[in-house]
């Protein structure tokens, strides 16, 4: 992890045209931006070639960057904004800087591969939960949860304000909940349905032998 330090050193020669201090910015973000693309978006591909586009954004648009705002926020931003326009309007137009070796922007997502399976159905499980939400809500849940931002960092990401952040959050753990009770109840019918049937063989069995 880098230090505040290296970070507005890397920033200050970014915003001069320095694509290697730029490249130091991308492999500290390439995971934060990759995983809110990843669950904004729910395919690898979309998320890969949403964090490129993200990236190329961010360094074309270095001079505007206000040093008084944390980093993680603006780049955050740029990606909570273009993935709901992606959404929105399906898929963009895909970009990469020529400059850069893209293995350096696209994190190693491979699971082990003992826990590759019980992975895979989790997040399955996620990544369909996160689907039915409204993009303003999948967007705070991941803020939230899997970046561990503050209500006041969310609201200036998504550029709204903390109260409007609570009521998005309170809204959308009540729908995932709802969703998750209805998938419970879905995977009891056929427990039930297995239990009538076997209890019905049982009666016919009982009568033949009778």
């Amino acid at each position: 992890m880098a230090s505040v330090d290296d970070e507005r050193l890397w920033v200050l020669r970014a915003q001069q045209g320095d694509q290697e201090a730029f490249a130091n910015l991308v492999e500290a973000y390439q995971r934060p931006v990759y995983s809110l693309a990843y669950r904004m978006l729910g395919n690898p591909s979309d998320a890969e070639d949403a964090a490129q586009e993200v990236f190329v954004r961010a360094f074309t648009h270095m001079e505007s960057y206000d040093a008084t705002r944390k980093f993680s926020s603006w780049i955050l931003s740029i990606a909570s904004h273009y993935c709901i326009d992606r959404l929105r309007r399906g898929h963009g137009r895909q970009v990469s800087l020529d400059d850069m070796e893209p293995d350096r922007w696209l994190p190693d997502t491979a699971p082990a591969p003992e826990s590759e399976a019980m992975d895979r159905d989790r997040e399955e499980q996620i990544r369909r939960l996160l689907a039915l939400l409204p993009e303003q809500h999948r967007l705070v849940i991941i803020l939230r949860y899997w970046h561990d931002l503050s209500y006041e960092e969310i609201a200036q990401v998504t550029s709204t304000t903390e109260s409007a952040v609570k009521s998005r959050l309170h809204r959308a753990r009540e729908a995932m909940a709802e969703a998750l009770a209805a998938d419970r109840e879905a995977a009891a019918l056929p427990r039930a349905e297995d239990q009538v049937l076997a209890e019905r063989n049982r009666s016919h069995a009982l009568y033949r032998a009778i």
